[in-house]
């Protein structure tokens, strides 16, 4: 079994984000969105519910997520930037349109349900692979993007262990699918 990668050309990033909204498939643009910019595992993104992000009372947006992790049992703050916060906007037209179903990514048969792991999978994959994007694409590649494009715009690996909530480094620079272009591009550039 192959191990999923990050999207590393932020253009194959763009492009997948394009090709769902393009579709106007805003529950597919949404997922990649949102997991692409709050790191969470898939299993955590399909069983958020829209009372996660958003103030019924208020009608508006809450600023952060605060959920407690399925896998490891951790709680987690996770502010609703901007990218996300105009794709929930897009989408909750949709959806409000569509069902009042209190997930976010429901199953369009059974819209009191989340959407399943494996038909988000399929979603991700064949979106991969109708783009040509290179390498082994699926669902926790969202994860990994947002690890390793944070990862080269400078975040500490300090602090990115503590975003994925991993016990421990090496997990963390798996995770960022660090590579000999990555070590090259360094040597290049630090010319001492």
């Amino acid at each position: 079994m192959s191990t999923s990668q990050p999207l590393k050309n932020k253009n194959d990033i763009k492009k997948l984000e394009k090709y769902f909204f393009e579709k106007k498939e805003y529950r597919n643009y949404l997922l990649v969105v949102m997991g692409l910019n709050t790191a969470l595992r898939i299993s955590d993104l399909l069983q958020m519910k829209w009372s996660n992000v958003y103030n019924h009372e208020k009608k508006q947006f809450y600023s952060h997520i605060y959920i407690t992790e399925k896998k490891t049992g951790k709680h987690t703050t996770i502010l609703i930037n901007n990218a996300t916060k105009n794709a929930l906007k897009e989408y909750r037209k949709y959806a409000n349109q569509k069902t009042n179903s209190p997930y976010i990514f429901f199953s369009p048969r059974k819209p009191e349900q989340p959407l399943s792991r494996v038909q988000a999978y399929r979603i991700i994959q064949n979106a991969a692979d109708k783009l040509g994007i290179d390498g082994t694409i699926s669902c926790h590649s969202l994860r990994k993007t947002f690890g390793y494009q944070a990862w080269k715009e400078g975040a500490e690996p300090a602090l990115l262990m503590s975003v994925f909530n991993h016990s421990s480094y090496h997990i963390t620079k798996r995770y960022l699918c660090i590579d000999q272009d990555d070590k090259d591009k360094l040597f290049y550039k630090l010319n001492l």
